[in-house]
Parts: C-alpha cells; structure tokens; sequence
C-alpha cells in the first residue's frame, strides 16, 4: 500500500515518513498534487498557522486535488495538527480563513473554548475515546497518553464527528473523523507506541 505525504511547506515530513515507514507503507512525499492520484492514502501534516496552511494548499493546487481524491474518489486522508484543523469550515486565527470544508465544524484559539492553562498546550496528554470501537483506537488502551502541541482546536459541530477528545482547562478535540477522512490534533509519529499503532490502523482502513 503506498501512502501520500502531502509537501506544500508546512509539515514535519521526515518523521511523519519515518513512523508510516516503521509500520510498513511504502511512502512517497508528494511535491505535486497530480501525485494524489497514484497513491491508496494520503496523508496531511502541518505545523504553522491555519490561513497559511490554507494559502499554501490553494495556490499549489492541493485543494482540488483533495477533494476529487478523498471526497469523490474516497481515499483515506489523515490530518495531523494543523493539517486537521483545515479540514474544518473555517478556522479564527488572527483573521477568519475559509478551511477544506471536510468535517464540519470550527478551529479556535484553545482559551476561547475554555481552556484556563497555559498557552499553547504542549506535551504528553492522555485521550479520551467518545467511540471506543473505532477502528482508529483499535489495540490502543483509552485514556492512553499522546504528544501535543498546539494552541488551537477543531470544535466540531456535529457531535459524532468527535471520536476522542484530551483535558486540558478545558474538554478539548483529540481525534475527530468523517467517513474516510480523519485528523488526529497530537502527533502520531512523536507518540511512541500508541501513535504507531494508530499509524497501524489508519493503514488497516484503508485496507479495508
């Protein structure tokens, strides 16, 4: 199975290969969208703010891309922190930024949802499953600890889109998913075991 690693200048590339490496995917970092194409899962790092993140995809020609290949052709897309915040509708970071549409919902400033701790969060925190049979949590203990860090989070609007979700101040979104499309807000390749286990069912979906 060969899986995607979206390069538009703003993701940790090598350690997210690195980790799909590590579980067995052939991986290939995608410099261009026609790449998409060609693949059986593509993944969406990021780091960075969400209305760059946005401009970046747009002028590189990854929006229609993404959505011919995950929306219409259902290929499984995984976003990793900033890139699972753009799946939502828009995201208020500094100035309101229209998002992929993907999973309903909206990216804010984590003090703005209730968090009461200092900003931004980052660390080893433990998440919390809302869908405990999820195929993304398989093998995985709830309440297992994963690696943050960011200062923004996905609050979606309908609940079942929410499949985990981390304390911190405050009740934030951990793991959020739409049919084939999921976004994780920690770092699976930075999160020892647990993470290459989930590395290790996103893979199993996509198999299915």
């Amino acid at each position: 199975m060969k899986v995607a690693i979206i390069n538009y200048g703003m993701g940790n590339l090598g350690s997210v290969r690195r980790s799909f490496e590590e579980v067995g995917a052939e991986v290939v970092i995608a410099n261009h969208p026609s790449t998409l194409y060609e693949v059986n899962r593509i993944v969406l790092p990021g780091v960075g703010a969400f209305p760059e993140g946005m401009s970046h995809l747009t002028k590189g020609g990854w929006v229609v891309a993404l959505q011919e290949t995950v929306l219409q052709q259902k290929k499984p897309l995984l976003g990793i922190c900033l890139g699972m915040q753009m799946l939502a509708d828009v995201g208020d970071e500094g100035v309101e930024t229209a998002g992929l549409g993907f999973i309903a919902g909206t990216v804010k400033r984590i003090d703005q949802l209730g968090c009461d701790q200092r900003v931004p969060h980052m660390g080893w925190n433990e998440v919390h499953y809302q869908a405990a049979d999820h195929v993304l949590f398989q093998h995985i203990p709830d309440s297992s600890d994963f690696y943050f860090v960011h200062s923004f989070a996905f609050k979606t609007r309908n609940s079942e889109d929410l499949l985990a979700t981390t304390q911190y101040g405050s009740s934030l979104s951990a793991v959020v998913a739409k049919d084939n499309i999921f976004g994780c807000q920690f770092h699976p390749e930075k999160s020892s075991k647990a993470g290459r286990q989930l590395l290790k069912n996103f893979m199993a979906y996509a198999a299915c």
